[in-house]
């Protein structure tokens, strides 16, 4: 399964607690890396959050986002003790900075003041585990749907990598015969005549130091598996990451090898492709 290791999603969901809205951005990551911002009374769920976040993805560096709002008709109280012990200190204050002025609504506003009713904790785990689900699986599809995209553009280099594959393979007999021809006209313009023998060793030496042929297979072997694990339905990303690397290092020997300017061309061609796969490969999950 193709997924981007990019995308956004958010969910929203009313709760005893009020209401939940959960937002997930991603971006790509070796590993995976959580990053949660929750809400002071919802800090205890963060085990239980990071525990179903990884169960549904495996890369990416994920930044969550929890955030609570009061529902119509929520019951708050004041704990009146803190709220005669920022009197005392206000009155006390007052005295020494008599134009000193606290409103009632900036006491509401220091923590601790102003409470929200018990809720059940199990009944609050659930409603944030609840909206997280709705978010992920908002997440899930989008990197599905850009994952999909991006296995389609891997295709394509896969095709012209394999059109590149095709040609210097036709090329090579020809290659062979011209380097034949021109190492009998080197041999030619020497003042001695060249010993046959010597000459056929030369040539077997020129044509084995020249010979793709091993490289040729090995792509058309990495060709087959990249085709292969875009079909699985796992995160193959890692394995993607290794098959361009093995991709590359035939690619570039495919071009010292080279003594023809068509072959020579060919491997800078697969580069071009390679290096294009490598970049997309990097947001792959």
């Amino acid at each position: 399964m193709i997924r981007s290791m990019t995308a956004y999603a958010s969910a929203e969901a009313l709760s005893p607690a009020g209401t939940l809205t959960c937002e997930l951005r991603t971006v790509n990551h070796r590993y995976l890396e959580i990053s949660p911002r929750l809400p002071e009374e919802l800090r205890s769920f963060e085990p239980a959050l990071r525990e179903r976040i990884a169960a549904r993805l495996s890369r990416g560096k994920v930044d969550v986002i929890v955030r609570r709002g009061e529902s119509r008709g929520e019951s708050l109280k004041v704990d009146g003790a803190m709220l005669g012990r920022l009197s005392d200190l206000a009155l006390d204050m007052e005295t020494r900075f008599p134009r000193m002025r606290v409103e009632f609504t900036e006491l509401l506003r220091f923590p601790g003041v102003l409470q929200h009713a018990e809720v059940d904790q199990d009944v609050q785990q659930m409603a944030l585990l609840d909206v997280l689900d709705r978010a992920l699986d908002a997440l899930t599809a989008t990197r599905e749907r850009e994952g999909a995209k991006t296995g389609d553009m891997l295709r394509e280099r896969l095709d012209g990598i394999e059109r590149v594959v095709a040609d210097v393979r036709g090329w090579m007999p020809e290659i062979r015969i011209a380097l034949r021809a021109r190492l009998e006209s080197r041999l030619a313009d020497l003042k001695q005549p060249a010993d046959p023998g010597r000459l056929e060793q030369e040539l077997v030496m020129q044509v084995t130091r020249s010979d793709v042929d091993e490289e040729l297979d090995r792509l058309s072997t990495h060709i087959g598996e990249t085709r292969r694990v875009l079909g699985l339905k796992e995160p193959v990303g890692r394995r993607l990451d290794f098959l361009m690397q093995e991709f590359n290092r035939e690619a570039n020997t495919l071009g010292s090898k080279s003594v023809d300017a068509r072959s020579t061309n060919a491997a800078v061609e697969l580069k071009v492709l390679i290096e294009q796969m490598r970049e997309q490969v990097q947001n792959i999950e």
